[in-house]
């Protein structure tokens, strides 16, 4: 006998001040896909109804936009439990000016007036099973936060409280990338929904409430191209298949997993298609990494060192090749055994 069972209801809110790229990037996720996640395709996965601007069908005159945004006025007052609340886009401060706003999602239907995506905020994460932020700007504030932006803008960890756990006792997850990378975020997202079905543990996180598993090893790690940086190989030109480091790579210092990982389906990334690594999964994009494409502080030092030591390293190995790139000499034609074997019938 059946027995109804409430769904996870997924309300994202793309309202922050973003570019819609990391609601774009998840389309192209296939480890799982979108429509494996909202479809319930997956053994063991509790029924799912997502409430994303992008894809949900509640549009048109007859209260089509009401009817969508309805459904966070019901999360609000508590009729939509359990919910995961995704926040795309960075949190602009609200307090710094005397009128208007900088960001909204919708009207407050006591009022008429709009709701801006802090106060969605306020009221929707202290009922939410989990908060996640959605690429990088909702993580750590991304580009609209940059020294001298006028909104005052910060990530949702900044705005809640880094120390900050839903009543379930999860930290805000964050999935930072511009944008972030589509199956990092819906194996994570799957991942939430796993545990709050009981069949996963508490997400493990790093200190800056990364998924450890996806935002454990640097983007040099998985390098296709690391090997010539420890031989001392750099690129001076972008179609070079060498080390980027020296055209303004920071993948030695930035905790990523694209390299490795690919952009669809294992094809494609930064370095992958000879394209520098700029830290967009960083707190500190994108002031800390700037100017882009010019070669990062320190680079040049280990760079130096890297060729000293790269140089004698690929004499080594150049002397060991010419040993191994050959065939034992027994592996030939005659009528004599010249491999060591002692044959019987002698």
């Amino acid at each position: 006998m059946e027995t109804d069972v409430k769904p996870i209801h997924v309300l994202w809110i793309n309202a922050g001040l973003s570019c819609d790229g990391d609601s774009v990037a998840l389309t192209a996720a296939t480890q799982p896909s979108i429509e494996e996640i909202v479809l319930g395709a997956l053994p063991g996965l509790p029924k799912i109804q997502v409430h994303w601007p992008l894809i949900d069908f509640e549009c048109g005159p007859d209260q089509g936009a009401d009817t969508f945004i309805e459904w966070f006025h019901k999360a609000d007052r508590g009729e939509l439990e359990p919910f995961v609340l995704v926040v795309e886009g960075s949190i602009p401060n609200e307090a710094i000016k005397r009128e208007g706003y900088w960001c909204g999602f919708g009207n407050n239907p006591a009022t008429g007036q709009p709701m801006t995506t802090s106060e969605w905020l306020d009221r929707l994460a202290p009922k939410a099973l989990a908060v996640v932020a959605a690429g990088t700007c909702a993580t750590y504030g991304g580009i609209h936060a940059m020294e001298g932006n006028p909104t005052g803008a910060m990530g949702v960890p900044d705005y809640l409280g880094w120390d900050w756990k839903s009543p379930a006792g999860i930290p805000i997850v964050c999935i930072p990338g511009c944008p972030t990378h589509p199956d990092n975020f819906s194996e994570t997202l799957l991942y939430l929904l796993y545990q709050a079905a009981g069949q996963a543990p508490m997400i493990p996180l790093d200190d800056k409430l990364r998924p450890q598993w996806l935002f454990g090893s640097t983007v040099h790690e998985g390098c296709d191209r690391a090997g010539y940086y420890e031989q001392g190989e750099f690129a001076d030109a972008y179609d070079s298949p060498t080390c980027l480091v020296k055209l303004g790579c920071w993948g030695p210092v930035v905790k990523c997993n694209v390299p490795k990982r690919g952009w669809i389906n294992g094809v494609g990334g930064c370095p992958n298609v000879g394209g520098i690594c700029i830290a967009c999964t960083m707190p500190g994009f994108p002031d800390k990494f700037m100017p882009f494409m010019d070669e990062p502080p320190g680079a040049h030092v280990s760079a130096m060192g890297s060729k000293a030591y790269g140089s004698v390293v690929r004499k080594l190995r150049d002397f060991t090749i010419k040993t191994v790139d050959q065939e034992p000499r027994w592996r030939e034609k005659g009528k004599q055994l010249h491999t060591g074997y002692q044959p019987s019938w002698q």
